[in-house]
């Protein structure tokens, strides 16, 4: 028998591989196996190496080869399959790994947007972040780290850009198709490439509900009965879309008329975080004393019209009252509205609001800030102060 058979037939003078003299005539393919595998472990588990991969290459070789013996080109296969689902396996579990390090501490999912550290490089997403800062304001607490307890702040942390243009790159599963693709593509391929997105009829707007995948829009379209209605059919639909577009349209001509007003004061107004005197305190709002119209003012605001325990519910809400401070010898009746600051970015909708002041009679009921949804109102909780601006106009008699 031959030293390539003893080799291939695993006898007792082939020894293990690193045993082998350089004289038998083993071939390279039948060291390559236990040497990849010694060079991928070597790397780190999970790992699939350029030298791991270069092993299955000589392990395929040695198991296509004709001339090799019949037992050593069935190990030599084995050996391969093994190394090939080894490196599929690693770089499913290099994922996983980035995965555990680079998701929030907090809601532990990968951050979808800006990327927050704390001083000791603790990861937060940028909810999350914005969160745990309101949430100290409602607790009168210092926020700190979920991890380490060091105190965090817009001011002391910061926003952590590496993680960011690494989190973008990892591949997530589309929702309507289950494919992968990267987190800085997905956003994209689900608005305007996915073929199974959900789309709609391209005559919705004379009342066709039709809601389908992306790929069956050109069929519906082509069989759908809503083009063939009648001009009457036609007027009832459009006469359903014109009453919910009647109070946009009543919004906008009440903010016009008031522009037209003799009297018309604003100004830029900081609500500053308070406390009460009661056993359980809670937190409010209030400004600074402020003058529009020849008229003294004070806003004050409240997180969850005074709930006792507000940092427990998931849904938050602001409401506001506008106190007239200075006196005044004649009823005064003003509409009044707050929108965001020049320099903030949260999402206010206008809505307009009526009072008559007097002597007796000087503060509002409290109205509610008209906040699109709780997020905002974390941003508004989460920051030092909160700036709006206030218009006040006077209706003359």
């Amino acid at each position: 028998m031959s030293g390539a058979e003893e080799a291939g037939g695993g006898g007792p003078a082939a020894g293990p591989a690193g045993a082998v003299p350089a004289g038998v005539g083993a071939g390279p393919g039948a060291v390559a196996g236990p040497a990849a595998a010694a060079l991928g472990e070597a790397a780190g588990p999970g790992l699939p190496d350029e030298a791991g991969l270069a092993g299955a290459r000589q392990l395929q070789e040695a198991a296509g080869d004709p001339d090799a013996p019949p037992k050593k080109r069935l190990r030599a296969a084995e050996a391969a399959e093994a190394a090939a689902a080894a490196a599929a396996a690693g770089s499913g579990k290099l994922e996983e790994r980035l995965y555990s390090v680079l998701c929030c501490t907090v809601c532990l999912d990968l951050p979808k947007a800006s990327v927050y550290q704390c001083t000791n490089g603790h990861l937060m997403c940028a909810g999350c972040f914005i969160h745990l800062l309101a949430d100290a304001r409602l607790k009168e607490e210092q926020a700190t780290c979920p991890n380490c307890r060091c105190e965090i702040s817009k001011s002391l942390c910061c926003r952590n850009l590496a993680v960011e243009k690494a989190v973008s790159e990892l591949p997530s599963e589309c929702g309507f198709c289950l494919r992968q693709f990267p987190r800085s593509i997905l956003e994209r391929h689900q608005k305007e490439e996915c073929q199974d997105r959900v789309t709609q009829c391209k005559y919705k707007r004379i009342g066709c509900p039709w809601h389908g995948p992306y790929h069956e829009l050109t069929v519906h379209e082509a069989a759908c009965a809503h083009p063939t209605k009648t001009g009457n059919e036609l007027m009832e639909i459009l006469d359903e879309m014109d009453q919910s577009h009647r109070k946009e349209m009543q919004l906008y001509n009440s903010i016009f008329s008031l522009l037209s007003f003799e009297k018309i004061g604003y100004t830029e107004v900081q609500f500053r975080p308070y406390r009460t005197d009661d056993f359980i305190t809670r937190l409010y709002y209030e400004t600074p004393r402020f003058t529009v119209l020849n008229q003294t003012w004070v806003l004050k605001a409240r997180v969850n019209d005074s709930e006792r325990n507000p940092n427990l519910s998931c849904k938050r809400t602001l409401s506001f009252q506008l106190l007239l401070k200075s006196k005044v010898t004649a009823p005064l009746e003003c509409s009044f509205l707050l929108l965001k600051g020049p320099y903030d970015d949260v999402r206010i909708s206008p809505v307009i609001y009526h009072f008559v002041f007097t002597n007796e009679s000087n503060e509002t009921d409290y109205v509610p800030l008209p906040i699109i949804d709780s997020v905002e109102c974390n941003k508004l909780l989460a920051a030092k102060n909160i700036n709006l601006r206030l218009f006040l106009f006077q209706i003359q008699k």
